[in-house]
């Protein structure tokens, strides 16, 4: 008898703290739905958003970290979720095709309205993805260009205010503290890059001509805007040219792009080769590293100097 009673006894402590942990955990999660959901289709949006309200917004990371964003396809139940989101801030300017004649439940913002585009012209203007039809004369990389991310960050400040007004200060100051941040990049580069031997870089992908353009150096690249796009024999020649014209020891290739052509190319011509981060997307390695838009951009840098023979 004392048995019974001693696992009527125990059984009741377990259901007990079942009982407990089930309600702290149902409470938990009522409070969590209680933020407003922001979804985001780019790394450089979804790094604002982070940086602007770390604790206040449940934020949906469109774009999963290593997937090529030229070349996504969101899947039905990821296009589902987004109609729980309070808002949607996406790239535009042609990198989401898969947008196109989706209506969405929520408040969207078009990023590329509120920035400065480039326009580019013969080869470099075909931005073509896989899976569409879609092409503009738009390069997309806007995010390349501390003053388009400036200009970014105030608008999606003002989105998360009208969103969620009690955390107006905080939104305010974190702005403060990000554009600050991209000031510094700007000086950075503004410094690194005014004295330097070499005034262009080659890629697989033309994804840096806001930077190019910032900064005085120019980009020859196998394809235009597309990384998809499979350059042709006169093309990698022609590049071959450029290379052994100009003393090129570096070229350059991206995280989400074969590196078939270029490896071959660097061998025949003897240089170097690396990887030059554009941002569309992060790679999962860097996202374990916990790497932000501000470490990248250093990286790049540094790349960007050794290549140009900057002092």
């Amino acid at each position: 008898m004392k048995d019974f009673k001693r696992v009527f006894f125990i059984l009741g402590i377990v259901v007990a703290f079942l009982a407990f942990y089930i309600s702290t955990q149902t409470k938990s999660v009522q409070k969590k739905s209680t933020k407003p959901i922001v979804a985001v289709s780019s790394f450089a949006l979804y790094d604002i958003v982070t940086h602007l309200a770390p604790k206040s917004i449940d934020i949906v990371n469109i774009l999963p970290f290593g997937v090529d964003a030229h070349s996504f396809e969101p899947t039905p139940k990821l296009m589902a979720s987004l109609e729980k989101s309070s808002l949607v801030v996406y790239s535009g300017a042609g990198l989401e095709p898969w947008i196109d004649g989706f209506v969405f439940k929520s408040d969207t913002i078009d990023m590329s309205k509120y920035v400065t585009l480039r326009k580019l012209s013969g080869s470099h203007s075909h931005h073509q993805h896989s899976h569409t039809k879609h092409q503009s004369n738009l390069d997309p990389h806007y995010w390349l260009d501390f003053e388009n991310m400036k200009k970014a960050t105030e608008v999606v400040t003002k989105a998360l205010i009208k969103l969620d007004a009690k955390n107006r200060d905080i939104y305010e100051q974190n702005k403060k503290n990000y554009i600050k941040m991209l000031e510094h990049l700007d000086s950075r580069y503004t410094q690194s890059l005014k004295s330097c031997k070499k005034d262009v870089i080659i890629t697989n992908h033309n994804a840096f001509s806001y930077l190019a353009s910032r900064y005085g150096f120019e980009v020859e690249a196998l394809s235009g805007l597309s990384p998809e796009a499979q350059p042709s024999a006169k093309q990698i020649a022609t590049l071959m040219e450029h290379i052994q014209e100009d003393g090129i020891k570096t070229i350059f290739f991206e995280s989400f792009v074969s590196d078939r052509v270029i490896n071959a190319i660097a061998k025949d011509v003897k240089v170097g080769v690396d990887t030059l981060q554009p941002l569309g997307n992060i790679t999962k390695d860097e996202a374990q590293k916990g790497m932000g838009y501000e470490q990248i951009m250093l990286q790049n840098l540094t790349k960007l100097q050794k290549a140009l023979e900057c002092h």
